[in-house]
């Protein structure tokens, strides 16, 4: 497979992340979601109706430029489809100019809005259905073991032939592979190495139905996208780091060792039980040089925190609305 080529600019929109900060200063090339109303022209009043919702999940609209040509990917589609279709109409977003299609692992926060996304983005093309990437392993049922020994279930995700109906031409694989037109790196399956990135405890999958559960505190189907960003290197997209965020960073690292590491945004699971790994990720981190991070969606307040402390103006969190633009 042939490196992705390097891209002059990418823009980010956050179309459901878990918080909503219209308030916070941003540097000049991170815009929020109420920046539109004073930029618009449209002089109208800030209101419930006018303004995006926050939901536990993750959404990101990804689009780069190469001179005159730009391709745009949807990296996962939040948790609901009435938030997802609900902020992109706030947000004015055109579905048609989606590409491709990237679902991250098979969680529901992440693939719950993923059939009315693919039925929104198809009513707006023509022709053969979006490219859609997936891993076989997303499929099973999952649910995370709870400390009485009860299982609590979560919801599954869309299988591949409801994807295929809502309008999607399913690419099912373990392999890393290339998407529009060679902008965009879809990782295979990312290597485990880093000690205390043990991935989500508790966490357990049933694969057949009414079976056994059993463990899966690493889910292997967890993949990440790269994009090269000319003369700056590359911009790393991280939906929920189950397998670590060093993990993700090192694999990014090796799999292309002529482009450095330039930036990285997502959500990177540092809530709740991993709480505890706080100080080792966030020391590892700083060892990348990373020029931007944007946590979001399950990074949690006491790693944003523990970040802040050390990365300064380098760290722009995410939350919906915003507009990242970054140039090579």
């Amino acid at each position: 497979m042939p490196d992705p080529v390097a891209v002059d600019r990418l823009e980010v929109l956050v179309l459901v992340d878990n918080t909503t900060d219209s308030l916070s200063t941003n540097p000049p090339n991170v815009a929020t979601e109420w920046s539109r109303f004073w930029t618009s022209g449209r002089l109208r009043p800030v209101s419930g109706r006018d303004t995006c919702c926050a939901h536990h999940g993750l959404a990101l609209l990804i689009t780069a430029h190469r001179g005159t040509e730009s391709r745009s990917m949807l990296f996962d589609a939040g948790p609901e489809g009435a938030t997802f279709l609900r902020n992109c109409g706030v947000l004015e977003v055109d579905l048609g100019g989606v590409d491709a299609v990237v679902l991250s692992h098979g969680h529901w926060d992440h693939a719950g809005g993923l059939v009315d996304a693919l039925r929104a983005i198809a009513s707006r093309r023509s022709g053969a259905g979006v490219p859609c990437y997936v891993h076989p392993g997303m499929f099973a049922e999952r649910g995370m073991l709870r400390p009485t020994g009860e299982i609590f279930p979560l919801e599954r995700i869309p299988g591949v032939d409801e994807l295929a109906a809502a309008g999607a031409h399913v690419i099912s694989t373990r392999e890393p592979q290339l998407a529009g037109d060679g902008m965009f790196f879809v990782s295979g399956e990312i290597p485990r190495s880093t000690p205390y990135e043990a991935g989500l405890p508790g966490q357990m999958q049933r694969p057949a139905h009414d079976g056994d559960w059993i463990p899966d505190p690493l889910l292997i189907d967890e993949r990440f996208v790269s994009v090269h960003l000319r003369d700056k290197g590359q911009f790393v997209f991280s939906a929920c780091s189950h397998a670590g965020i060093v993990n993700v960073l090192r694999h990014a690292r090796a799999t292309f060792p002529a482009v450095p590491l330039f930036g990285a945004m997502g959500g990177m699971h540092l809530a709740g039980v991993n709480e505890r790994i706080i100080p080792q990720t966030v020391g590892d981190l700083e060892r990348f040089g990373l020029k931007l991070l944007a946590p979001g969606h399950c990074t949690g307040w006491r790693a944003l925190s523990a970040m802040a402390a050390v990365f300064g103006d380098e760290l722009v969190p995410s939350a919906v609305g915003k507009r990242y633009i970054l140039r090579g």
